[in-house]
């Protein structure tokens, strides 16, 4: 089981970064390995709504869905794999400090497969990838 943490803070209310990070529409924009996500369930999101993903890991498409575990806006959201090779369960914590947000992301990761043969490359790799995400996720909300 693979597991990790990551904070970030950005110069923006609470409730803009939620809305922002918990829209599969705005990935693609932030984070560099979004191929494509969107919202497989209808009507309003909370616990239990569906997306589906594709995402570039080590040169390969991978396809995922998630299932949300925790809707709690705009303090947290959750949510877990339902298909997909890795399973995991991530979070997202988002408290107000001053007049921005501290978000924090955490999660675990069984990583099987292919990707157990190399779990320690895949672990840096996903490290390396979730920095630079949410670099890009910090420069690209502050800057409207």
């Amino acid at each position: 089981m693979y597991k990790f943490k990551k904070s970030i803070f950005v110069n923006l209310p609470q409730e803009e970064v939620f809305d922002y990070v918990t829209d599969p529409a705005n990935d693609q924009k932030w984070r560099k390995s979004s191929v494509s996500a969107e919202w497989t369930s209808e009507g309003p999101v909370g616990v239990g709504s569906t997306q589906h993903s594709v995402d570039k890991f080590l040169g390969r498409n991978m396809e995922s869905d998630s299932e949300i575990t925790i809707w709690d806006p705009p303090n947290e959201f959750g949510w877990k794999s339902v298909g997909g090779p890795v399973p995991y369960e991530l979070s997202m914590k988002f408290t107000p400090e001053g007049e921005g947000t501290q978000l924090i992301f955490s999660g675990q990761a069984e990583l099987g497969g292919f990707f157990k043969l190399a779990e320690g490359m895949a672990g840096k790799q996903m490290e390396k990838q979730m920095d630079g995400d949410f670099n890009n996720l910090k420069k690209v909300l502050e800057a409207g």
